[in-house]
């Protein structure tokens, strides 16, 4: 595993090809840490990319064809090693090919391609998905980058709030047992805001579907914003560990969701999938605005 910088004057971000995950993103003038460190006494991980699911499967199985594919929770790119593709002084780009190990467990051969860069105070996170095989390609692929809540070691969370750009509530879809359920839960809140109540994650993650809002910002107990995540993903979920008050949060703008308790469907007929015809290029990104 390597462990790769980018910067500007206002950001230094560190990424490992483990993963092509975000370890780190420090304002160069401050020395403040935005990211969660990840401790594994609450959570091992800081920003893994869930592909080429987000969620789970039912029972962690899916049909296509004629075969049932048996994927983890979030699939495998989180725990593989990507390649180095390029790199400038502020942006940098990985890949990762389909293996036979993969080819074992999912059943299309792809290219996916992530991609870094520091611009001012933000940092602009690039999907590339490329179906090279010869059939239509079904996938997911989500990002979820934690971030340091409260944002330095005094506080508590629940001092914390969160702010959802031009919605007045936010409906949830509540997850059971790793799937989606009919249960709706909602959110009422005021000029945006939800505050971070100690019970917020006893559900598990916030499911938000349907582009209720396409801008979220982590704010402090005065309701000022230090992350703010812009993004045109149709879903996104918001999560920490439930019942510790963990220091972070995670803002995850997602293409796909984990499978309805009643789904018994194919791959190609999974809620909010994606599909690329052979040859096809799905291309996507999220801004995290900092400070």
């Amino acid at each position: 595993m390597g462990i790769y910088t980018i910067k500007n004057d206002d950001l230094a971000l560190m990424v490992a090809s483990l993963g092509a995950e975000i370890m780190s993103v420090r304002d160069c003038k401050t020395g403040q840490e935005y990211m969660w460190n990840a401790d594994p006494v609450y959570w091992k991980r800081t920003s893994p990319i869930l592909f080429p699911v987000v969620g789970s499967y039912k029972n962690k199985e899916v049909r296509h064809g004629d075969k049932v594919y048996t994927l983890p929770q979030h699939g495998f790119a989180r725990d593989m090693e990507f390649e180095m593709i390029s790199v400038m002084q502020d942006e940098i780009w990985f890949g990762l090919s389909h293996t036979p190990e993969t080819l074992e467990k999912y059943p299309f051969p792809f290219k996916l391609e992530v991609g870094y860069a520091v611009i001012d105070n933000c940092v602009r996170v690039s999907w590339r998905v490329r179906n090279i095989g010869a059939e239509t390609m079904h996938f997911s692929i989500g990002g979820h980058p934690a971030f340091c809540c409260p944002e330095t070691a005094e506080g508590r969370q629940s001092d914390y709030w969160l702010h959802f750009e031009g919605a007045d509530r936010i409906s949830s879809r509540m997850i059971k047992d790793g799937v989606a359920t009919d249960t709706i839960l909602e959110y009422p809140l005021h000029d945006g805001y939800l505050q971070i109540a100690e019970n917020l994650f006893d559900q598990d993650a916030l499911v938000v579907e349907g582009g209720q809002t396409q801008k979220v910002s982590l704010c402090r107990p005065d309701k000022q914003p230090y992350v703010t995540v812009e993004f045109d993903a149709p879903l996104f979920g918001i999560w920490s560990v439930p019942g510790k008050a963990a220091p972070f949060v995670c803002i995850e703008p997602w293409y796909g969701r984990c499978d309805h308790q009643d789904f018994n469907g194919t791959l190609a007929e999974r809620e909010w999938g994606n599909s690329l015809e052979a040859g096809g290029v799905f291309e996507a990104s999220y801004l995290i605005r900092l400070g």
